[in-house]
């Protein structure tokens, strides 16, 4: 038995748009996420895990991430580093390191020659961090309270000095077109590099930030990291100096 015409057409129409929906829907899963490179971090402050008592509450999934964490994992994957070595950096073109522990020799080495081979970093330097911590001095998971950085800075041409006759509290400091908090800042003085360190630093803010052409690569180095407070007061000017100093040193994105 023959169908009616209009049955007919119906009945195609319904596979058309059923094909159609089927395409769209497999070059949608197919469609790759929009997001940008992944991003190391090296760091000795909360950021990317909690402050606990122990293990378990380090990785509570329920605890509140810190804010930094939470701003770059909307657009990029935040890879945490526990070495500086070649291996671990060659995947990466983008480095956050803030406030790390004392680098080996042989990680002094690995960074200088990644920044050298194109990197781009962004590293905070505080002579004297005032972010509160709940451990105890001498607690190997505190922050570091001081950066012992010189072997990597003299490298690059720079000294970090800190001022202790400055006042005491977060103050607003003009950087890269907007303000960023800084307590008890430190300051950069240029220095002699040696004939083969090949870089060149330009002093940002008075001193407070050093924005340096290292070979192929870049580095724009802070000195203070009250900016990444997780306690601190206007998370929304946080945020948006984050943001920017971000976008200043891995603009090549």
């Amino acid at each position: 038995m023959a169908l009616p015409r209009s049955l007919k057409l119906g009945i195609l129409a319904s596979l058309l748009l059923l094909t159609a929906g089927l395409a769209a829907w497999f070059v949608a899963a197919r469609a790759p996420q929009e997001r940008e490179e992944p991003l190391g971090l090296f760091t000795s402050l909360p950021i990317y895990w909690n402050e606990g008592a122990n293990l378990s509450a380090m990785l509570d999934p329920d605890a509140e991430p810190h804010w930094a964490r939470a701003l770059v994992e909307q657009r990029r994957d935040l890879r945490p580093l526990d070495v500086l070595a070649p291996e671990v950096l060659a995947p990466l073109h983008d480095l956050l390191v803030a406030q790390p522990r004392v680098l080996a020799p042989a990680e002094n080495v690995a960074l200088d020659d990644w920044v050298r081979d194109g990197g781009r970093l962004l590293l905070f330097a505080d002579p004297l961090l005032t972010q509160h911590s709940d451990y105890a001095l001498g607690d190997q998971r505190r922050p570091m309270d001081v950066a012992l950085l010189s072997p990597i800075l003299a490298r690059w041409g720079l000294v970090l000095t800190h001022d202790e006759r400055q006042g005491e509290g977060e103050r607003p400091v003009e950087l890269l077109g907007g303000p960023v908090p800084v307590d008890q800042a430190g300051h950069f003085i240029p220095t002699a590099t040696a004939p083969d360190a090949s870089s060149q630093c330009r002093l940002l803010a008075g001193g407070l930030a050093a924005d340096c052409v290292i070979g192929k690569g870049r580095a724009l180095v802070v000195a203070d990291a009250a900016l990444l407070d997780g306690q601190g007061p206007d998370l929304d000017g946080r945020k948006a100096a984050l943001t920017r100093l971000m976008a200043a040193v891995f603009a090549h994105h």
